[in-house]
């Protein structure tokens, strides 16, 4: 079986680059979604609680959001931190600095360089191709110091892509996605991971590795 890379993805992974990036800048018109709420980077909200809890329990000081799409919520997200309201998610989460990263997205398209403290990924890897998962899980995990956190949808999507597809391409049992988690994280010493999936979109996620 072919091994693919960052450098050599697959032709399956080039061809889904070219219809989210369609999605990003023209919208999504199957379903009548502006670009500009299109893959938008909201599904992270459910997450910034727990993730506040791995930032204080691990002290953590830097993040990269892999897959954060247009990521609109990070200036704008209100919460609190020592009691106080505060605004934006470096400033919830406490840290020095957050990178942002996404292939399919212009103005994140460049993968930063260097190490972070904790990488997150959340409702990203269910719309890679399976046969470059190995490669993009290695990624996410050689990019983090310290922790992983991921999230995983394992229901077909609302959204379609361009082409009529759905865009949920990677439907996998939580068994699948931990043994592929395990298998990885075993080649990256001191890294620890929570991996959660979630079987609706309404749905609480089912912790399936947690630190």
């Amino acid at each position: 079986m072919q091994q693919f890379n960052r450098f050599n993805p697959s032709p399956r992974y080039r061809e889904l680059i070219g219809l989210y990036r369609s999605l990003h800048s023209g919208g999504d018109k199957l379903s009548g979604v502006p670009p500009e709420e299109t893959f938008d980077g909201q599904s992270l909200s459910g997450h910034v609680v727990m993730i506040a809890r791995i930032v204080a329990n691990f002290g953590i000081h830097t993040v990269l959001d892999y897959g954060c799409g247009k990521a609109l919520g990070y200036e704008h997200w209100q919460g609190k931190r020592n009691g106080e309201p505060v605004t934006g998610l470096k400033n919830i989460w406490g840290v020095d600095a957050i990178a942002l990263y996404d292939p399919a997205y212009e103005p994140y398209s460049q993968l930063p360089s260097g190490k972070f403290d904790l990488v997150i990924s959340t409702d990203v890897l269910e719309h890679c191709p399976e046969q470059d998962i190995p490669w993009i899980v290695a990624e996410i995990f050689g990019l983090s110091d310290r922790f992983v956190f991921c999230t995983v949808a394992t229901y077909p999507a609302k959204k379609l892509l361009p082409n009529g597809e759905n865009a949920h391409i990677t439907l996998k049992s939580p068994a699948w996605w931990k043994d592929v988690f395990d298998e990885i994280s075993g080649r990256h010493f001191n890294r620890t991971y929570h991996l959660a999936v979630k079987h609706s979109p309404d749905g609480r996620a089912e912790v399936v590795k947690n630190y």
